[in-house]
């Protein structure tokens, strides 16, 4: 500024003149204390996975992984599936969607819940760290484990409910001669049990109140006739949309057939 006739000059040393272009230092400045990262740091990280891929390979062939007693068989329709521990909870999340509402409980909740779960550092940007000064957060924590919880308990009950009745089935029809067997008199027809081979042979897909899941329909409030259930039973039913029923689901009699259906249709 000017004053009285002198010209004086304020400035501040700190602000450069010219601006540089900040480099990092040189790695030769920091001798024995860091690395370039290509190659020499990922080159170590490379050489780590590779052994580690090698004892995976080693193990899976001295081990192998414990498979069913016997293999795969497409034909045989009274096999209980189990998925692995840690998708049982999506397994029995799957039940409460059935019908066309399968898309929902596969493929839009778990997406929606996986993209919170990616975006939560940008959704949650509060300071606080503490569980309790974050009560959302913290909350659909909880929320979320505790469901993981019960629905993997639930489905683990469900799967023994299953064998149990399947068991039951095979040793009523053990002691009447075989399922698959003719029926001689009203003796035997009054022994079959339609509930019980209903939870043998149907409810893993149809549900265990006849509600439908997500690999098949209700059977509840059917216009069919028991006939055309009965054929359905034996013969299957061709894909509508996204699934359908192989034929020979269920092993027994025509008559145990017309039963089972008669069954099906006082479900109102």
């Amino acid at each position: 500024m000017a004053h009285n006739k002198d010209v004086k000059y304020v400035g501040d040393s700190r602000v450069p003149a010219e601006r540089r272009k900040l480099r990092p230092r040189p790695y030769s400045e920091f001798p024995g204390r860091t690395e370039a990262f290509f190659p020499n740091f990922l080159l170590k990280e490379w050489m780590v996975a590779v052994v580690v891929l090698i004892a995976f390979m080693m193990l899976v062939v001295v081990q192998p992984a414990p498979l069913e007693p016997t293999p795969a068989n497409p034909n045989e329709s009274d096999y209980i599936p189990l998925p692995d521990w840690y998708f049982l909870f999506l397994y029995q999340f799957l039940k409460y969607f059935p019908g066309d509402w399968k898309i929902v409980g596969s493929i839009v909740i778990p997406g929606i819940l996986g993209l919170a779960f990616l975006l939560a550092p940008w959704l949650d940007r509060g300071p606080e760290r503490r569980p309790s000064k974050r009560p959302i957060a913290t909350g659909v924590m909880l929320v979320t484990v505790i469901g993981i919880v019960v629905l993997t308990y639930l489905s683990i009950v469900d799967h023994e409910n299953q064998v149990a009745a399947k068991a039951e089935t095979e040793q009523s029809q053990d002691g009447s001669g075989g399922a698959s067997g003719d029926i001689a008199g009203t003796d035997n027809r009054a022994e079959f049990d339609p509930a019980a081979a209903y939870a043998a042979s149907c409810l893993s897909c149809h549900g265990g109140n006849l509600e439908g899941t997500a690999f098949a329909p209700t059977l509840v409030g059917l216009t069919l006739s028991a006939e055309e259930i009965s054929d359905i039973i034996q013969n299957g039913k061709p894909p509508e949309k996204f699934n359908g029923m192989m034929g020979g689901m269920f092993k027994g009699s025509e008559e145990e057939r017309l039963t089972l259906a008669n069954w099906i249709l006082e479900h109102k």
